[in-house]
């Protein structure tokens, strides 16, 4: 009985695996083949004849490096500053007695029951005034924190255990040292974790940097991806090779913090 109940997991597990990894190995594959192998029926996963020819439209269409380097200014300026204000904001809510403490909190983490499209509007209202539509700042600033991250890192900085802070200062340090040369480099699984959540999250979005973008020089990976769609015509082979490169980058980043991602969804707690 024991055997079959292994047997039974094994059988689910792989069933759950396969269908997580299947639809990135059939994008990665139709990505070499001619648009007429796209269509037939039946359909075949190994491509009867291997061609460069989307990957070369997608360079041919689309200002690709361009497209690249505002996806890494756009994702790695916000996830390098919503950590620094997420952790920064974690550790006080965590650590700091201070007035409003627990309303304030809960007030922020009433935030992450609204939806995006609640206040794309006056967003978009907001970042005109200011003047800084079709720009990097506009792009990374209204996502310089979330609620998320800080709920996160207040979850972690909270596991943590007091004697560290309480002796270190006995030793003389304030709240910033504490912070910044004790606290810190314990949460590194958690600050990696969430690094990769921000990442992604921002590097896949759609729909916020189209809002606030309008010349094709400041368009992200998925708003270039989006320009493969028309009213009458899909350009499904180029599509999938332009979202093949968009998501390698993302892949290798996990390969190398793989082991703190796990670990700080182990350890966080999220309490």
């Amino acid at each position: 009985m024991r055997i079959i109940n292994k047997m039974l997991m094994y059988i689910l597990i792989s069933a759950v695996i396969v269908s997580i990894i299947f639809p990135f190995w059939w994008m990665i594959l139709s990505s070499f083949k001619p648009s007429t192998e796209l269509f037939i029926f039946p359909p075949v996963i190994w491509p009867k004849q291997f061609t460069f020819e989307n990957y070369i439209s997608v360079w041919k269409s689309i200002p690709l490096l361009r497209y690249f380097v505002n996806t890494v200014v756009f994702a790695g300026g916000v996830t390098v500053i919503s950590l620094l204000f997420d952790s920064m904001a974690g550790y006080a809510f965590a650590r700091i007695d201070f007035k409003f403490r627990e309303p304030l909190f809960i007030a922020i983490l009433i935030t992450m029951m609204i939806p995006f499209q609640v206040i794309m509007i006056p967003l978009f209202v907001e970042i005109y005034k200011f003047g800084l539509l079709d720009s990097y700042m506009g792009l990374i600033i209204p996502r310089a924190t979330s609620a998320f991250g800080i709920y996160m890192m207040r979850s972690f900085f909270v596991s943590l255990p007091k004697d560290l802070e309480e002796a270190a200062r006995v030793d003389g340090l304030n709240e910033y040292r504490i912070f910044w040369n004790i606290m810190l480099p314990l949460c590194k699984p958690a600050f990696v974790t969430l690094g990769i959540i921000i990442l992604m999250n921002n590097w896949n979005d759609l729909l916020y940097p189209m809002m606030l973008t309008s010349s094709t020089e400041m368009r992200t990976l998925s708003a270039g991806l989006a320009m493969f769609v028309g009213d009458k015509v899909i350009e499904y082979g180029p599509m999938l090779a332009a979202s093949a490169l968009s998501i390698l980058p993302l892949f290798i980043l996990y390969l190398f913090a793989q082991k703190y991602f796990i670990e700080g969804v182990a350890t966080s707690g999220l309490k």
